[in-house]
């Protein structure tokens, strides 16, 4: 079949042309119909879901096949022929008159977060804001920060609950992340990563909505620079995915105001709950004081806050002796003194998540490039600086 053929083609023509491939082949993957009848992957999953609505094909991972439901020559039910046209196949027995439709069936998303408690909340419910006014359904899942576990839920989202679209926040590092997203890039729905950008050799085939770390960086470092500080520290944590880029737009952001970098502490902690906490709290501080930094950008607010009361014991003056912000803005103004933070477009991420995820899904473009939106977090200034 040409192109000008199968784009010519009328719905009712494409769906029983699915149902005459699905006959000879037995089983069809949804992106080879894509491809064969030249139109979108949605559009092929939508033509599925409706022939699986009156029983005439079943849907499988990736695809679907023929049931013995759907005998030769019969068109799919809802879709008689338009008048005038030429149908491919002839109806050869009565079928039910078909139901009205007033509207397209609701969009089904999955959702999967490393965290239901920390930082994700706000993520959870800008998508939830853009999901109603789109008038699609999330179905949410709370993850580990763990690839297999995340992949566990993905999978049971695509092939149990049979969603239109993923939005995820995976991990994308070491063997198991990088196979993650090699599964996410094969999966017959459209994906969308929250927070995430994967490796370069996978990056040009996954969208992504991201706060622009780097940038929240730059900005506390202005702040402090811009309040007399000349040695800025910074204080992340071991296992943290977000501090390979807040050290950048760290290290950047010095080198850009002229501030020392040699001798400057860059520490990675433990985190706060580890056994060996105490130590590492007190070895950064020690360093504070040796290197004669002033001033830390911390990640993040529990860590932060533990960091203050430190100082308190030892008494170490916030912000006379040792100016401070934090990053992620969940509890930093329940500090004493309260902390200047940054504060990631957490509600905004997943607002711009969600509508990216619905306009990739309501596109007939099969080739639409991929978009990656990145978003500038805000400085809330308070009294640690």
């Amino acid at each position: 079949m040409t192109t000008s053929e199968s784009s010519a083609m009328l719905p009712s023509e494409r769906r029983a042309k699915v149902v005459e491939l699905l006959r000879r082949r037995g089983t069809v993957r949804v992106h080879d119909l894509a491809d064969e009848l030249d139109v979108s992957a949605i559009t092929v999953r939508r033509d599925i879901s409706l022939l699986a609505e009156q029983g005439l094909v079943r849907r499988v991972r990736g695809g679907a096949t023929v049931t013995a439901a759907a005998p030769v020559g019969v068109r799919p039910a809802a879709y008689p022929a338009e008048p005038n046209s030429s149908a491919l196949l002839i109806t050869e027995r009565r079928q039910p008159a078909p139901q009205p439709r007033d509207r397209p069936a609701q969009l089904t998303l999955g959702m999967v977060v490393p965290s239901l408690d920390y930082y994700y909340p706000d993520v959870i419910k800008g998508a939830r804001e853009a999901a109603a006014e789109a008038d699609v359904r999330i179905v949410l899942r709370g993850a580990t920060y763990e690839a297999a576990d995340e992949r566990r839920q993905l999978a049971a989202l695509v092939e149990t609950v049979g969603v239109d679209g993923l939005l995820v926040v995976p991990t994308t590092t070491g063997d198991e992340g990088e196979a993650l997203v090699r599964w996410l890039r094969s999966v017959d729905v459209p994906v969308v990563l929250i927070e995430r950008t994967p490796a370069d050799s996978y990056h040009d085939a996954v969208e992504s909505v991201v706060s622009d770390h780097a940038r929240g960086a730059a900005m506390a470092v202005r702040h402090l620079a811009e309040r007399g500080h000349r040695r800025i520290g910074l204080s992340t944590t071991l296992a943290s995915p977000t501090a390979p880029h807040i050290r950048q737009g760290w290290r950047d952001a010095c080198e850009r105001f002229g501030l020392p970098l040699d001798g400057t502490p860059d520490v990675r902690t433990v985190d706060r709950w580890d056994t060996a906490w105490p130590a590492d709290l007190d070895a950064l501080l020690d360093s504070c004081l040796a290197s004669g930094t002033t001033a830390l950008l911390v990640h993040s607010d529990p860590e932060a806050i533990s960091l203050v009361e430190r100082c308190q014991e030892r008494g170490i003056r916030v912000p006379q002796d040792l100016a401070l912000v934090t990053y992620d803005d969940e509890w930093a103004e329940l500090s004493d003194p309260p902390l200047t933070a940054v504060r990631p477009p957490k509600a905004a991420v997943g607002r711009a998540a969600v509508t990216l995820l619905a306009a990739r899904l309501h596109d007939p473009d099969p080739h639409r490039p991929a978009h990656r939106i990145v978003i500038e977090p805000q400085l809330i200034v308070r009294s640690s600086s």
